[in-house]
């Protein structure tokens, strides 16, 4: 078969295969249009998962009658800048779209009709087109003062097999959602509403440009929890800024589908991202959790690529290393400043889970209790017959024990010397630090404290795991990892590019021939250890993810395992001296918030939260 050119309605055609994958990336084609025109505001409209139909009205600057044909031919764009030697700069696109290809590939398939009205022109025109064939330029009405509206039918009606493998209209629909909810945490300051078949699904209104606006738009997305649990981002290193905001490691999810990641203004989809939260986050989360985050990377456009896919979905980084270290450094040192505080949805949790005393005539009280209903429908039991010794007794040992609130630690003899306590102006009250007094340990594991405003629960051997593994890992940074000797070649080039990176943490490597390895040392942490199948797991890291997370991962996990039980133990009575000293080394120690597997160390319980348990607010 000879070889033939192919007409510009077939062409377009197969161009629309890549562009539009489905619906919802022709609705992020026709918003990164409105966005480039320099929108402040973006309708979007959509039924029948938008298969049938789609809207986006914005109002950008428009189009002229002139300029409505141009716009549906392929590769004609207002968008590319031209260099001073007449050339076409690729490598420096500032602009959401670029190629010229979405507007002609989606009038290729669908059904299409333009109307624009040009800023400073009083007239509007529109333009229609059906499977490729154009229609002529006509005066049209137009609402606003400038913009344009983009109405989209019956999408793939061109190419009927590309509808048999559409998916339900739910999930069209809120593939549709998730695209305008990415867009509009790339752009706050531009406000977004999203109806889906008739009902309104979205309403996002325009916040002010900067951090304050950002998480108020990140929490109208993500909900207004991770705004409470959000850590601010903002580092910058060799021209690449990162900012944004990460959620604490308690706060986490099951999967990471709550990780966005925007270059420049634009959402993308990076291993980059996956690589450095995990790595980031790796002494802080069990493995089947994942971190919330929205990081925003701001670089020269001649840094990165996005010309690698004509979705414009992924992008290529010039030095991908650079990033990647910026983003795990930036976490690192946020989640350092964040100190002991948790995830405010642990005490929601827990209060949760309390249920209202039994009442009069419901559930009886406990078996062999002696007693009698008052007269306000409250049990009253009968104070055992030892009761003065009871109170008198315990009000010997514990001084207080009647008053309103009892104190553990009674007197400053918790914390100084057994002579008598004196009192000066700079003493500070035990209740106003952040974690508290001790005031009792429970089950020989859950020390008891109250603050200024509330009550903290801590467990204590889940908080003393976490200071000692913070400990074991300053003394590790502080002596070098002890290295014990072994030889082993194995073939991992990949692996060779990063001696220095792998020497300091104990992996000692030197090239051994083409394609091969020679490993002379390896952690002593470790003990005895599969040397090839450690080189292979790192060189997979390499591969996918720029870091050798393997090798950290295992030395974070056998850190992990001796600061568990190095730690103390639960069912071990603790002083009052004791559980202070606890609380205070938790406020001081960095992550103290959640042990080594994610999880609280610590529920802290407002006082008006605990009102609202027995009806008081």
């Amino acid at each position: 078969m000879p070889i033939r050119r192919l007409p510009p309605e077939t062409v377009n055609r197969i161009a629309a295969g890549e562009v539009v994958e489905r619906p919802a990336s022709a609705v992020k084609e026709l918003v990164e249009n409105a966005l480039d025109a320099g929108a402040t505001r973006i309708e979007v409209q959509a039924d029948q998962g938008g298969l049938s139909r789609i809207l986006i009205a914005d109002d950008g600057c428009g189009l002229s009658a002139d300029e409505l044909p141009l716009a549906m031919e392929r590769h004609a764009t207002s968008k590319l800048p031209e260099d001073d030697d007449g050339g076409w700069s690729l490598l420096n696109v500032s602009t959401m779209g670029f190629r010229g290809e979405a507007l002609p590939s989606i009038g290729s398939v669908a059904r299409v009709a333009i109307t624009s009205r040009a800023k400073g022109l009083a007239d509007a025109f529109q333009l229609r087109v059906e499977g490729g064939a154009v229609s002529p330029v006509g005066p049209a009405g137009f609402p606003g003062p400038h913009g344009a509206r983009v109405e989209v039918r019956d999408l793939f009606y061109a190419t009927p097999a590309r509808l048999k493998f559409m998916k339900s209209e739910r999930s069209e629909s809120l593939a549709i959602v998730e695209e305008i909810k990415r867009q509009a945490m790339a752009h706050e300051a531009v406000a977004f509403s999203l109806d889906l078949d008739g009902k309104k699904t979205l309403r996002l209104a325009a916040e002010h440009p900067g951090d304050e606006g950002r998480l108020a738009r990140l929490a109208a997305v993500l909900g207004r929890e991770f705004q409470d649990n959000a850590i601010l981002l903002d580092q910058q290193r060799e021209g690449v800024r990162l900012s944004g905001f990460a959620g604490l490691p308690t706060y986490s999810r099951g999967n990471a589908g709550h990780q966005y990641l925007f270059v420049n203004g634009r959402p993308v989809k990076d291993r980059l991202i996956q690589g450095a939260l995990r790595g980031a986050y790796a002494d802080f989360l069990a493995r089947d959790r994942h971190p919330v985050a929205a990081l925003y990377v701001e670089l020269e456009p001649g840094l990165v690529d996005v010309n690698v896919h004509p979705a414009k979905a992924e992008v290529r980084f010039r030095d991908a290393a650079l990033v990647r270290g910026l983003i795990v450094g930036a976490l690192r040192h946020a989640l350092a400043g964040a100190g002991h505080r948790a995830s405010t949805t642990v005490a929601g949790q827990a209060l949760s889970g309390f249920r209202p005393g039994f009442a009069l005539g419901s559930t009886p009280p406990p078996s062999g209790l002696a007693g009698g209903w008052s007269g306000t429908g409250q049990w009253r039991p009968q104070p055992p017959q030892s009761a003065a010794y009871a109170y008198g007794g315990l009000a010997a040992i514990l001084p207080g024990l009647q008053e309103i609130s009892a104190r553990v630690e009674g007197q400053p003899d918790a914390f100084a010397p057994a002579e008598a306590p004196t009192y000066s102006a700079d003493v500070i009250d035990p209740l106003d630090y952040p974690l508290g007094a001790a005031r009792a340990q429970l089950h020989e594991t859950y020390v008891v404290a109250q603050t200024r405003d509330g009550i903290v629960i801590v467990d204590q051997h889940a908080a003393h795991e976490r200071l000692v593994y913070e400990r074991m890992k300053v003394e590790a940074a502080d002596g070098g990892v002890v290295r014990q000797a072994l030889l082993l070649p194995e073939e991992a080039e990949r692996v060779a590019g990063k001696a220095d990176e792998l020497a300091e943490l104990g992996l000692i490597i030197e090239t051994f021939g083409p394609g091969a390895i020679l490993v002379r040392e390896t952690p002593a942490m470790l003990g005895e250890v599969d040397a090839a199948g450690l080189i292979r797991d790192i060189a997979d890291d390499l591969a996918e993810n720029g870091a050798a997370l393997a090798l950290k991962e295992r030395l974070a996990d056998v850190a992990s395992t001796m600061a568990c039980h190095g730690s103390v133990r639960a069912g071990r009575r603790l002083t009052a001296a004791e559980m202070n000293a606890l609380l205070r080394q938790m406020e001081a120690t960095p992550h103290s918030g959640q042990c080594n597997h994610g999880r609280p160390t610590y529920v802290e319980l407002k006082l008006a939260d605990i009102e609202k348990l027995f009806g008081r607010r």
